[in-house]
């Protein structure tokens, strides 16, 4: 764990208008109101006592989930998210088994148990689950949370939910780790696309459009119509790039091209793939080239294509198992 000296220093590299970590999740129309309080009450006391800023998304009719953001120093955040774990322990609300946000008491320890589910980047998910699962382990048991990580994106976006689930002190321990990781490795968050459930719901309402609209939460809307691929004479044309593990590349690109010539077709982007790893780790580095509303379908494609394999592998795996079972 990182020391009390890293941590202030931190604190104090980060002004108000440039906040250390923003960190979001994902809350109930119920748990929203919980958290906000009457007039504002129980949000506005947490900022006070933690200086982060902190919000929830609007009621939108229709859509159960909401998205929490706390931005602010590390120790803030941590701070705020122990907060809110706290509020909604001595408030406790009607929850579904899909609740963003749950809290019970544990069997083996009479302390009360909430659940946290944040929003990270698909991106960021190594930096926070560690080479074989080191780094996730070993926030579990120094602070004593269980930490569950979805194997798939939320829907229309490039995010996954994290779990964390543990009492106020260990969740607060738990933020300030997955924070200090986010941070450290936060490059690799550029050009994420943001959940929004409400844009989620349009989606779902309008299936007969081949690809529907999303918004990039905070950065405006991002029009994910089919192009004709003709982007490369835009002024707004941007380059971004992104690793990808060698060993999922050929799931990218496809039998003769014919994925990664789709993801371009129907991106817009220019994606230029390096032949060989481009450091120790042994990912390959991808390079998308194209206006900041194709690279977002480029990224949304790829990473979508990324889950479908991990999905096959992870099938396959569980096959092997069986049929080893069988054997013994």
């Amino acid at each position: 764990m990182y020391s009390e000296h890293v941590l202030s220093e931190n604190n104090s590299q980060h002004t108000e208008e440039e906040p250390a970590l923003i960190l979001r999740a994902l809350v109930s129309t119920k748990e929203a109101g919980v958290i906000i309080g009457k007039g504002g009450k129980n949000v506005a006391e947490m900022r006070e006592n933690t200086h982060v800023k902190a919000g929830v998304s609007k009621v939108v009719q229709g859509v159960h989930d909401r998205v929490l953001t706390v931005s602010g120093t590390l120790e803030g955040v941590a701070k705020a998210y122990s907060s809110i774990a706290q509020t909604l322990l001595d408030n406790p609300v009607s929850v579904s088994p899909t609740s963003a946000t749950s809290s019970t008491t544990s069997n083996s320890s009479s302390k009360p148990v909430a659940t946290i589910r944040l929003l990270i980047s698909h991106n960021l998910m190594g930096t926070v689950i560690g080479r074989q699962g080191a780094k996730i382990k070993h926030i579990q048991d120094t602070s004593g949370v269980r930490i569950v990580a979805s194997k798939t994106l939320l829907p229309q976006s490039t995010e996954r939910v994290v779990e964390v689930r543990g009492s106020v002190e260990a969740i607060y321990q738990a933020i300030l780790e997955i924070g200090y990781c986010l941070m450290e490795d936060k490059e690799r968050s550029i050009g994420t696309i943001l959940y929004n459930p409400a844009k989620v719901n349009l989606v779902n309402n309008n299936n007969d459009r081949l690809i529907q609209n999303i918004t990039r939460t905070g950065t405006g809307t991002t029009d994910f119509n089919i192009n004709d691929g003709h982007t490369m004479n835009d002024p707004s044309t941007r380059t971004q790039n992104i690793s990808i593990p060698s060993d999922m590349v050929g799931c990218i690109i496809g039998k003769g091209g014919s994925k990664i010539s789709e993801i371009r077709r129907l991106s817009g982007s220019r994606i230029s793939i390096a032949k060989v790893p481009h450091d120790e780790t042994g990912e390959r580095m991808f390079t998308i080239q194209g206006t900041p509303e194709a690279n977002e379908r480029a990224l949304y494609l790829l990473y979508g294509q990324l889950e479908k394999e991990k999905e096959r592998r992870l099938k396959g795996v569980m096959t092997d198992d069986i049929l080893e079972e069988e054997k013994d």
